[in-house]
């Protein structure tokens, strides 16, 4: 069977692998991103000024969170490639240095967070209507960042055991949390004080510290993390592997880093459009988390898988791999891009009641649809660019496409006077450009021999 456990030597297929892998954090991720839709749709039912508040807010502060989750990349790509050549030992010396030198970054980044993000809104453009709201959510959102650091060093382990469970079930709880308070402190309801853009940042704060610790109680007591230092390994542990593994995960960081600094370059623009327009933005961009979110989790899987087969050389399967994530990620595109054509007002009429901006983003809502096809390539194949051990490719297409993205949007801002039709075509052809480049790249692998292989 195509999803069956083993294959007839008795070997795992590798289909079933990815969906074990994949399936859990796809589950998490929807959770999370529905989550965070809701926050939106409340959000933007009271007043778009605070979409785009949370919009500016949101774009730098991820930008931070996801360069702590990318360098724990190197430890997953690494401990992965252990795996695959049999040295299990060399696996758990990586995690346990990850566990114990991870956490130093999230610290600094909470202190900076809470006490200078007016800095950042400052230097984005951010008008004086929005920089208060934006100033406010950042401020409460900040603690978050203290758990960030372990929270990472746990998606990497579970990726690397083959064992995202555990992240389903922390996700939901994390979000029902955050739904009800949303509902309780953003409108004020059952006698809690209506507190708009701060009961949306509290009632994220809340459910982020309980489902953080659900999940460390969940991973500390299971039995099925073969992979899992000990307290004693951990506090034993060496910097060595920790910096190894930050030289092959920085470069994803940076790429990610990259990326967002593109993103925070394109929201500038939009703030000298108009307010309204990061709003706008934001919102289009909303409704695209749920598919990115499925990518991003076969993404995972994919790195994982062709981490394991560099370990053994075998680069026919790993081609195999990421081919069959590819499919599939070309079929969910289909599927969603179909959704935004056929349904496009009810979607838009989900975050927000005002009939010109519904007005206004219908035509971008077919753009990102079309944008998912190249942007999901992107994600399938340097995810397997990556477990092959070259992260470096991935952090140079990225600033080639940041640089590029930021040229293509000015120009048809600020010469062809398109507007915000401007920024959303820049990002296609961003998306298109490199995703010709990366699946090139890719096909050569298995000619030219990984870095750490050598």
């Amino acid at each position: 069977m195509y999803f069956s456990k083993l294959n007839s030597d008795g070997t795992e297929n590798y289909r079933f692998t990815i969906v074990k892998i994949a399936l859990p954090i796809i589950l998490s991720s929807l959770i999370s991103q529905v989550q965070m839709l809701i926050d939106r749709i409340f959000l933007g039912k009271l007043d778009v000024i605070y979409m785009s508040a949370v919009g500016n807010a949101t774009a730098p502060m991820w930008t931070t969170i996801s360069a702590i989750f990318a360098l724990t990349t190197g430890t997953t790509i690494l401990a992965s490639q252990a795996i695959g050549k049999e040295d299990n030992t060399k696996a758990l010396e990586f995690m346990a240095s990850l566990f114990k030198y991870n956490n130093f970054l999230s610290i600094i980044l909470f202190i900076f967070w809470a006490l200078c993000p007016k800095l950042v809104y400052t230097a984005m453009g951010v008008s004086p209507e929005v920089m208060v709201y934006a100033v406010q959510y950042t401020v409460i959102y900040s603690p978050v960042f203290v758990v960030t650091g372990i929270g990472a060093g746990i998606n990497s382990l579970l990726q690397v055991c083959s064992y995202t469970k555990p992240l389903v079930v922390t996700g939901i709880i994390r979000s029902l949390l955050n739904v009800v308070l949303d509902w309780l402190l953003i409108f004020g309801n059952c006698g809690f004080p209506a507190m708009g853009v701060a009961g949306a940042a509290l009632a994220t704060t809340i459910a982020e510290f309980a489902g953080g610790t659900v999940l460390i109680l969940i991973v500390v007591k299971s039995k099925r993390l073969e992979h899992r230092p000990s307290i004693a390994q951990i506090c034993s542990a060496k910097l060595r592997p920790f910096i190894d593994a930050i030289k092959m995960g920085f470069p994803s960081a940076a790429e990610d880093f990259a990326w967002n600094i593109g993103n925070l370059l394109l929201i500038r623009i939009l703030n000298f459009i108009s307010p309204v327009a990061a709003g706008v933005y934001t919102i289009v961009f909303g409704i695209e988390v749920i598919p990115v979110a499925i990518f991003g989790s076969l993404g995972n899987a994919t790195l994982t898988l062709t981490g394991r087969e560099t370990g053994k050389k075998d680069f026919v399967q790993l081609h195999k791999i990421v081919h069959t994530v590819m499919a599939w990620a070309i079929i969910v595109s289909f599927a969603n891009l179909a959704l935004y054509v056929l349904f496009p007002k009810p979607i838009m009429g989900l975050f927000t009641k005002d009939a010109s901006i519904i007005s206004m983003a219908l035509v971008y809502i077919t753009i990102i649809g079309i944008d998912l096809f190249p942007k999901s390539l992107n994600i399938i194949v340097g995810s397997g660019i990556r477990g092959f051990g070259d992260t470096k490719w991935m952090l140079f297409t990225q600033l080639f496409g940041t640089v590029f993205v930021v040229a293509i949007a000015s120009l048809l801002v600020f010469v062809l006077k398109l507007g915000i039709a401007g920024v959303f075509a820049a990002v296609v052809c961003d998306e298109a450009v490199r995703c010709i480049i990366n699946t090139i790249r890719f096909k050569r692998i298995g000619k030219v021999e990984p870095e750490k292989s050598k």
